[in-house]
């Protein structure tokens, strides 16, 4: 004997108890179809296995179904009945609880709720209770239901398939509404913990029940309206959402995009209540659709259900075909006069659409597993043992350990926790042409697989709310662009955040970046900050206009210089040449065209040998140049010296003396570049600090104390020079040249000593440039200053390049 438990009605009539008499049996009303549906399907099941000489030969099942209305108490109660066959006890010493029970199994209830209390109640008995469509997670739980199994998934698979649907479609901001009750809170719970995983944020989360005063539902409603997002995931219980649909329609509440629980998307009834469309373009998650042959048939006869409760038969009837058997005066003119020989094949209703195939087959498989656990315990082949004890907890063992095929070719079998295989359809809503919804199956979930690979959607067109064929957007806030990092807005869900441009040298390459990343120091981030760009290396070179100008002007005063020096040899022999040593003339006009020339050496890109080149050539040759001027200062003062009475001053400085000083000052600048080259000499650098958007190619000191050493032995030697030609400015000569170096001299420091501040505070290539521009402005003054006067007497005023002019002698 099996029993049932099913809601035949959906509700009942509250009744407030005197306690001054016996309350009365509980009055159901709103009859509901899926009762008897479930029930049929029991029975087909049952009728099957009598008639199969496979499956318990010789054995018939029987059954006891009872309408628990909804009700959680009246459930109880009758699982109750159903355990104990409801029989007064006559004697005081009888032990009800020790008699066998009345029933090998119990299929139902169809709600979670009403099975975790029956479950709860008969679970100590170990009599096998196997739903059908009571999903809730928390019935996985086998401490405190031992005897629980089911032939649906578990909530905790299809709650995190629904965030994973969300996620795909890119909704991160949505609402929430589910059932006040075990199912549709333990859901809800599960889902908002996946979704935050999953950075799903939500608006609100409600909760709906059916008895729920108009006022809350009104709440409800309110919070729709007000809110930004545009998806609402509802894990409702299709009772709860046949109370919210109309009041949703009353509302013209459209333009909502719905995400359904197995428990009313793939409902017709529901569907059939939605008249003004708010739910259209839903998408949700059901139980594989299912086809089991002649069962169909078999629910739609429903004529044999007159002999088993004549009063639940007559309202089953009235309203499946919307008659009256007994007329009464009001609804005379309403209702016409039922016959009981209408025909079912003609009426179109949740009874005959039969959307909810999937959750009948649930019962068929329910009533094999009992029947093949049975077929186990009875040890049955043609013939089964009949005197085999049939305790409860023997039935339920073998109920957990049956693996069997059904006629479809679909396995049966339960997990550890009494929970079948989690595989579910992604059903969407779409409207027909005469207003009916199609439920069409756009994708699979299969639990089983990786996590990335469960959610499978097909390659079909969905219909969104509105019927829109574009995915609609619901998000708290947009995408932030590449070029962009998010940050959250205080006192939000992590969804909400505004968009930060990366600042300077900082790129985010990726959408919706919670951080940018700096750039490596030979790049920069392009001016959408998305990108990190090679940096423009940055040095003096000779395509660029201040390059070739210097350029132009070296080689110019290089040319200048040979001028010079041809024209002294070309009159090598007059006495303004031979007046001052021609030969430290001919170096110094030779270490100026060097001084020109080796400003080169600092335009172009840095290398290591230009490095080493230009900082050494440099201070060699100035200090080349200075020697020579220096020894023709020191020739002047000698000079003068010589002319007076019994001095013999120009033997200690004849022409060798001056050659070796000018060796000497010169050896001195070649050991100090030596050492500086050999301890740490200047390098190749890229300067990343000195601009964030350009990488300078300078030449690195190396030793600063180098550095400053040639600089300061070039000035210390300038410094000499300037003096002694300064107190030899007054000589009584007719062509003073003491006068011209001491100008020289002048314009050399004064050009030095000016360098040094502009070249600490210029930047980049500039600083290249104040030096180059240093070198060839006292280059010039030495030229200027010293050799173009003579050039002058020379070519423009021969007749003063005399002996007796040069010594003073001729006419003023």
């Amino acid at each position: 004997m099996l029993g049932g438990i099913f809601s035949f009605h959906s509700s009942w009539k509250d009744r407030q108890d005197t306690y001054m008499h016996k309350p009365l049996p509980l009055q159901c009303t709103s009859l509901n179809f899926r009762g008897f549906q479930f029930a049929q399907a029991m029975r087909f099941a049952i009728e099957e296995i009598n008639n199969s000489t496979e499956l318990l030969p010789g054995i018939s099942l029987g059954y006891k179904i009872y309408d628990a209305c909804a009700s959680i108490a009246r459930g109880v109660r009758v699982a109750l009945a159903l355990a104990n066959g409801n029989q007064a006890i006559t004697a005081p010493s009888e032990t009800p609880c020790a008699r066998p029970a009345q029933v090998q199994a119990i299929m139902g209830e169809t709600s979670s709720s009403p099975c975790m209390a029956i479950a709860t109640v008969i679970g100590p008995f170990h009599i096998p209770m196997i739903s059908h469509f009571a999903t809730c997670a928390c019935l996985s739980d086998k401490t405190r239901y031992p005897s629980f199994l089911r032939t649906i998934p578990s909530d905790y698979y299809q709650s995190r398939a629904l965030a994973q649907l969300v996620k795909h479609f890119g909704w991160t901001w949505v609402g929430a509404i589910r059932s006040n009750n075990d199912y549709g809170n333990n859901g809800m719970a599960i889902f908002i913990e996946t979704a935050q995983q999953l950075g799903i944020c939500l608006e609100y989360s409600v909760s709906v029940f059916r008895t729920d005063a108009p006022d809350k539902i009104q709440k409800i409603i309110e919070i729709i309206k007000v809110s930004t997002s545009k998806v609402i995931v509802a894990f409702l219980s299709h009772k709860d959402m046949d109370v919210l649909i109309p009041e949703l329609s009353h509302h013209n509440l459209t333009g909502y995009q719905w995400v359904g629980s197995e428990s009313w998307i793939f409902d017709s009834q529901t569907a059939a209540m939605d008249r003004h469309h708010v739910l259209d373009g839903a998408i949700g998650l059901s139980i594989p659709k299912a086809h089991v042959s002649g069962m169909r048939e078999f629910m739609l006869d429903v004529k044999p259900l007159n002999s088993t409760s004549q009063k639940l038969f007559t309202e089953f009837w009235e309203k499946l075909f919307s008659c009256k058997f007994k007329q009464s005066k009001s609804s005379a003119g309403n209702q016409r006069k039922c016959t009981g020989h209408e025909d079912v094949s003609g009426v179109q209703n949740s009874f005959t659409y039969m959307s909810l195939m999937p959750i009948f087959y649930n019962v068929y498989k329910g009533v094999y597993a009992v029947a093949h656990a049975l077929h186990n315990i009875l040890s049955c082949n043609k013939t089964c043992n009949n005197k085999v004890q049939q305790d409860p907890l023997t039935i339920l063992q073998h109920i957990k350990n049956i693996h069997f095929k059904t006629k479809e070719g679909d396995e049966v079998y339960f997990n550890e926790n009494g929970d079948p295989a989690a595989n579910y359809e992604i059903i969407n809503w779409q409207p027909t042409i005469n207003g009916i919804v199609d439920f069409v199956t756009v994708g699979l979930h299969d639990s089983s697989l990786p996590a990335d690979k469960q959610l499978n959607l097909h390659n079909k067109s969905l219909f969104w709310a509105q019927n829109s064929q574009k995915v609609p957007l619901s998000v708290c806030s947009e995408k932030c662009p590449p070029g962009t990092r998010k940050v959250l807005q205080k006192g939000k869900p992590v969804c909400c955040y505004d968009c930060l441009r990366c600042a300077e040298g900082e790129i985010s390459s990726t959408t919706d970046s919670i951080t940018c990343v700096r750039c490596d120091p030979e790049f920069w981030s392009n001016e959408r900050r998305d990108a990190c760009v090679k940096k423009v290396e940055e040095f003096l070179s000779y395509e660029e206009t201040m390059g070739a100008l210097l350029t132009a002007a070296s080689l110019f005063g290089t040319c200048m210089t040979a001028v010079v020096a041809f024209i002294f040899f070309r009159y090598r022999q007059t006495p303004i040449v031979r007046a001052n040593n021609s030969e430290l003339s001919f170096l110094l006009l030779f270490s100026l065209s060097l001084c020109f020339l080796c400003s080169l050496t600092f335009i172009g890109r840095p290398s290591e040998w230009s490095c080493m080149l230009r900082h050494t050539a440099f201070g060699i040759t100035f200090v080349l140049c200075i020697s020579c001027v220096l020894g023709k200062t020191i020739v002047v003062l000698m000079a003068f010296r010589a002319t007076l009475p019994g001095s013999d001053v120009m033997k200690w400085f004849g022409p060798a003396q001056q050659k070796l000083s000018v060796l000497g000052f010169t050896l001195v600048q070649v050991i100090i570049c030596i050492l500086w080259l050999t301890i740490s000499p200047p390098f190749p650098l890229n300067n990343f600090k000195e601009s964030k958007e350009k990488i300078i190619l300078e030449c690195a000191l190396g030793s600063a104390v180098g550095f400053w050493a040639v600089l300061g032995y070039i000035g210390l030697l300038a410094m000499l020079c300037f003096i002694l030609a300064f107190l030899a400015r007054k000589l009584p000569d007719n062509f003073n040249e003491a006068k011209f170096i001491t100008f020289s001299m002048l314009i050399f420091c004064a050009v030095w000593m000016t360098f040094i501040p502009a070249y600490v505070s210029s930047p980049g290539k500039f600083s290249v440039a104040v030096e180059i521009f240093a070198i060839l402005a006292s280059s010039f003054g030495l030229l200027v200053c010293i050799f173009i006067p003579k050039c002058y007497i020379i070519l423009l005023k021969p007749e003063k390049n005399t002996k007796k002019n040069m010594m003073g002698k001729g006419a003023p």
